[in-house]
């Protein structure tokens, strides 16, 4: 007998509805600064990086390049990045932070901070900090 499975077995399904829950709890901390939580993400990780090529930012976020395109477009529109050939005759572009893009990203950590206490009030720290790190974990695991 071929046993039948249930949604609530999958755990794409579960992944998949609790990164939606998460990211609109997110994105509605997100909704004065006009930020996504993609777009918020990005921010930081070029804060962090200082500067990355979309290879390098698609490779760090588990993007495709099309969808991060798709949340650079208006971050470039706006002022808040900037990208660069990495060399004189390169065709690389290099995306960086500009002023703008760091005072965006001071204005919007606040609505992180709000986000992060939200979601632990929701599930309790030390299941916040573990379900973090096994998140982590998996795309970390597959590259290596």
């Amino acid at each position: 007998m071929i046993k039948t499975s249930s949604i609530s077995s999958c755990n794409c399904f579960a992944i998949r509805q609790a990164a939606r829950f998460v990211s609109q709890l997110y994105e509605r901390h997100y909704a004065g600064t006009g930020l996504t939580a993609n777009q918020f993400s990005l921010l930081v990780f070029l804060h962090e990086a200082g500067k990355a090529s979309i290879l390098e930012m698609a490779d760090a976020m588990v993007m495709d390049r099309t969808t991060l395109v798709r949340a650079i477009k208006p971050l470039e529109r706006d002022g808040h990045l900037i990208s660069k050939p990495e060399g004189k005759s390169s065709r690389k572009l290099l995306y960086l932070l500009t002023d703008s893009g760091r005072a965006k990203l001071a204005d919007s950590v606040k609505g992180w901070h709000a986000a992060q206490a939200e979601y632990v009030e929701l599930v309790g720290q030390e299941n916040a900090d573990t379900l973090r790190a096994l998140l982590l974990a998996i795309p970390a695991g597959i590259r290596t």
